[in-house]
């Protein structure tokens, strides 16, 4: 397992404010409450692992088809259901949204080989992730992908504690199935609007795997 590089400078600070809190509780508090200055070093410990945790990038064995849609991120599917998009799109698409908890491997992953040709970044609120309106009036950033004569649009979306969003994709770009398109930073969201013929293959609540489970197919 490795620490993705958007955590380098979140867990130096992490580090740096743990050794702090500790240093102050060993030398003002130990001596007159030991109790209490385990329990703090107990609950700044357990946080700084979780630091650690949220950045982390397991190893796994990639799914890779041309016909395949796999999941962008780790996360429960939440929405799936027919929608008319807001952006890029003019005609009717199926929205399939994942809610990543801040528990989830937050690393972004390309659903398919192909073209980048739409990368937007879009300004906004910071509603829960699971409100309605986090879909168009959340920060969020938004990549269309052309892949075998289909396109396919992944919308990054902030949440309540989500306060960066992270995209590495511009258009003309060239992708591979399971690479890397991004990070978002603290419990967030995923959108995918996809073509009305695709053969969806997962389930409202089901847990997925980025780049692992196969949402779909065409």
């Amino acid at each position: 397992m490795k620490i993705h590089k958007e955590g380098h400078r979140s867990i130096a600070i992490a580090i740096i404010i743990f050794a702090i809190i500790n240093l102050v509780t060993l030398f003002f508090i130990s001596a007159y409450s030991p109790l209490i200055s385990w329990l703090i070093f107990v609950v700044t410990f357990c946080l700084l692992l979780f630091i650690f945790s949220f950045f982390r990038i397991p190893r796994r064995a990639h799914t890779i088809g041309e016909d395949s849609l796999v999941a962008p991120c780790d996360g429960t599917v939440v929405v799936i259901e027919e929608v008319q998009p807001d952006e890029y799109f003019k005609d009717k698409r199926i929205q399939l949204s994942i809610f990543m908890s801040p528990l989830n491997v937050h690393v972004n992953r390309n659903p398919v080989t192909g073209e980048v040709v739409y990368s937007q970044y879009h300004p906004g609120k910071y509603l829960v992730a699971w409100h309605p309106k986090s879909s168009t009036d959340n920060e969020r950033h938004s990549v269309v992908y052309r892949a075998g004569g289909k396109e396919v649009l992944v919308k990054q979306i902030a949440g309540a504690l989500a306060k960066r969003i992270v995209n590495y994709l511009k258009p003309g770009d060239k992708v591979e199935q399971g690479s890397e398109m991004g990070f978002i930073k603290f419990g967030s969201r995923v959108d995918l609007l996809l073509p009305l013929d695709t053969k969806i293959d997962v389930q409202i609540n089901q847990k997925v795997k980025g780049g692992v489970t196969v949402l779909g197919k065409w």
